[in-house]
C-alpha cells in the first residue's frame, strides 16, 4: 500500500470516536454543533450516558472526530446551559440531571400524542370506559387524575405550570449537607422520632420565615409536612372531624387544590377573584367558615391581595372565620418588592403552608404548616396517624441548607435565571399571540394569559370561535398535546364562567424551547382566522 492510499484508509477509520459510535458522516453539512448536542441529549436520556458520567475532553473528541474543538465546545455549553452537564474543572464535563426521553426527540416531529389507556376502574375523567380517552376528553372533563395522566403522556415540550427547573437542584451543596449531618448523628438518631419532625428543621423553618417571611413562630408550633398538599389533606381531615364541611376556594383558584379538599369531603364554593385579590364581601355573603387563600401570588392570575383587602380578612378572621394561607411562589418575585404573609399580621385564625417545592424540588416532599392554637393538637394528632412524620434524614439535611445560607444562595441563583425565563415567554408571546393579554408576571413561576375578544381579534387572530363557545380553551390546549406542546386551560381552574386563556408555565424550559412552544399555539390558532 503506497504512503497516499495508506493516509485516506487512516482518515476513513479514524473520522468515527469510540464514544457513543458517533460519526461525522451522519451530521449535516452544515450545524455541526445542533447534530453533537442533540446526539449527547439523546445518550442522557436514553441511559448510554447516566448521571455522574464524564464526557471526553473537548480537544479528545474534536480530534477523534476530525471537526474543530470549537464545534465541541459549543455543543457542550448548550447542555451546560439547560443544566444538563456541569464543568468540573480538572474533573471535566460531568452528567449532572437527567433528560426525559421525549425531551431529546429532534423537534421536527410533531406527532399526535395518544392520550393514556383507558382504566375501568375509575370513569370519573379522562379514562372513562364509556367514551373515547381523547385528548378532548382528558381537557373538558378533568378526573381526580388528571394531573397523572398529563404526566404520563409523553411531550416534546412542557409547559404545565408549577414545575421548577429541576437541573438547577443544589446537587453539590445537598451531598455537602447530608455528609456533614451523617457524621453528626448518633445511633439514636435513626429511630422513630416527633411526628411534628425534627427539632433542627422545626428551628430553621422558624428562623427562615422571621427572616424570609416576616412571620414570628415558634418551633413548637411548627409542624413538618410532605408538601401543602398533605398540609391541605390534614387541615380537611381536622376541619370536617370538627363538623365544618366547606372551604371556600379564590376563583378562578388551583384545580389541584381543590380536588385534595373534595377527596376530604368538603365542598369548596367559588370566591371570585380580581385586580385586588379575593372579593372579601362575597365571601362573607357566601358563609364558609373557612377559606383557601393564596394571597403572596394568586394562582393563576398572579393577583397580590391587596391592602384593604388583608384589613378586611383580619376582620373576617376576628370574628370566627378561618384562612388557610398557601405562601404560593412568595419567595419568587422579580419585579415588585416583598409581600407579607397573612400569618406575619395575625396568629389566630390562620394556618399558614408553605414548602420547598418550587425552589428545590417537589420529590423531597418537604413542607412546613404552623397551626392557629384552636387546631394545633388535632393537627399533630392526624400527622401522627397519617405517617408517624416524615423522614428525618432530608429534614436534617434541610435544616442544614437553611442555616448555612445556602438556600438563601439557591433563591438569588433561581431569582435571575427565572426572571431571563420570563423574559423570554413574554417575548414569545408577544411575538406569536399578539394580543393575548399576559397577568401576573411579576413574580411566580408561570403566567396566565387570557384571550380577551377585542385585544385578540386585534392581534390577527379569530376571536369569534371562542366568544361562541364553538373553540375553548380546552379545545386549544388538548390541540396543542397533539402538536407535542403541554399547556394548561385557564377554564381547569375555574368553577365560574371566565374567559379562555391558558396557564403557562416557563421555569423548567431554556428559553429557546419556550420559544418554540408558544410558537406552536400561534400556529394553532392562525388557520381559525382564515377559516
Amino acid at each position: 500500500m503506497n504512503r497516499s492510499n495508506a493516509g485516506a484508509f487512516d482518515r476513513s477509520i479514524t473520522s468515527g470516536a469510540d464514544f457513543l459510535q458517533l460519526s461525522v458522516e451522519d451530521a449535516p453539512v452544515r450545524g455541526l454543533s445542533d447534530w453533537l448536542a442533540g446526539q449527547l441529549r439523546l445518550a442522557i436520556s436514553d441511559g448510554r450516558l447516566p448521571i455522574g458520567s464524564r464526557l471526553p475532553a473537548t480537544r479528545v473528541l474534536a480530534g477523534e472526530l476530525r471537526v474543530s474543538r470549537g464545534v465541541v465546545t459549543e455543543a457542550y455549553q448548550r447542555l451546560i446551559e439547560d443544566g444538563h452537564v456541569a464543568g468540573r474543572g480538572r474533573a471535566g464535563t460531568v452528567v449532572v440531571a437527567p433528560i426525559p426521553v421525549t425531551a431529546a426527540l429532534p423537534t421536527a416531529a410533531a406527532t399526535p400524542i395518544a392520550a393514556p389507556p383507558t382504566d375501568p376502574t375509575d370513569a370519573t375523567g379522562p379514562t372513562d370506559p364509556t367514551g373515547p380517552a381523547t385528548a378532548d376528553a382528558l381537557f373538558t372533563a378533568p378526573g381526580a387524575d388528571v394531573f397523572d395522566a398529563m404526566r404520563a403522556i409523553p411531550a416534546r415540550i412542557d409547559l404545565s405550570p408549577g414545575m421548577p427547573d429541576l437541573g438547577a437542584f443544589p446537587r453539590t451543596a445537598w451531598l455537602r449537607a447530608e455528609r456533614s449531618v451523617l457524621g453528626a448523628l448518633s445511633a439514636a438518631d435513626f429511630g422513630y422520632g416527633d411526628p411534628r419532625g425534627t427539632p433542627a428543621l422545626r428551628l430553621a423553618v422558624a428562623n427562615w420565615l422571621a427572616r424570609n417571611r416576616g412571620i414570628r413562630a415558634d418551633p413548637e408550633d411548627v409542624i413538618v409536612v410532605a408538601g401543602v398538599a398533605q398540609a391541605l389533606g390534614l387541615i380537611a381531615q381536622v376541619l370536617r372531624d370538627g363538623g365544618i364541611t366547606e372551604m371556600a376556594v379564590e376563583d378562578p383558584g388551583s384545580l389541584g387544590a381543590r380536588q385534595h379538599l373534595r377527596h376530604w369531603r368538603l365542598d369548596t364554593p367559588p370566591i371570585p377573584v380580581d385586580a385586588e385579590g379575593i372579593r372579601v364581601d362575597e365571601l362573607r355573603a357566601q358563609g364558609a367558615p373557612a377559606v383557601l387563600l393564596t394571597p403572596a401570588h394568586q394562582f393563576p392570575t398572579g393577583v397580590v391581595l391587596a391592602g384593604e383587602r388583608r384589613r378586611d380578612l383580619m376582620r373576617w378572621v376576628r370574628v370566627g372565620g378561618l384562612i388557610v394561607e398557601d405562601d404560593y411562589d412568595a419567595e419568587h418575585r422579580y419585579d415588585r418588592p416583598p409581600v407579607p404573609a397573612l400569618r406575619s399580621m395575625l396568629t389566630e385564625g390562620i394556618c399558614y403552608a408553605g414548602s420547598v417545592s418550587k425552589l428545590l424540588a417537589p420529590a423531597l416532599r418537604l413542607g412546613w404548616m404552623l397551626a392557629p392554637p384552636k387546631y394545633r393538637d388535632a393537627l399533630v394528632e392526624a400527622k401522627r396517624f397519617t405517617d408517624l412524620g416524615n423522614a428525618a434524614l432530608p429534614q436534617l439535611v434541610l435544616a442544614r441548607l437553611m442555616e448555612s445560607g445556602d438556600l438563601e444562595r439557591q433563591l438569588r441563583f433561581l431569582r435571575g435565571r427565572h426572571r431571563r425565563r420570563r423574559d423570554a415567554m413574554i417575548a414569545a408571546i408577544g411575538a406569536h399571540l399578539p394580543g393575548a393579554v399576559v397577568h401576573g408576571a411579576a413574580a411566580g413561576l408561570h403566567v396566565m394569559v387570557t384571550f380577551e375578544a377585542a385585544g385578540f381579534a386585534s392581534g390577527g387572530f379569530a376571536s369569534a370561535g371562542f366568544a361562541s363557545g364553538r373553540f375553548t380553551d380546552a379545545d386549544l390546549a388538548a390541540e396543542a398535546l397533539a402538536r407535542g406542546v403541554k399547556v394548561q386551560p385557564l377554564s381547569w381552574h375555574g368553577q365560574r364562567p371566565g374567559p379562555p386563556g391558558l396557564v403557562l408555565g416557563y421555569a423548567a424550559n431554556t428559553p429557546t424551547v419556550t420559544a418554540e412552544g408558544i410558537a406552536i399555539l400561534g400556529d394553532i390558532l392562525r388557520p381559525r382566522h382564515r377559516s
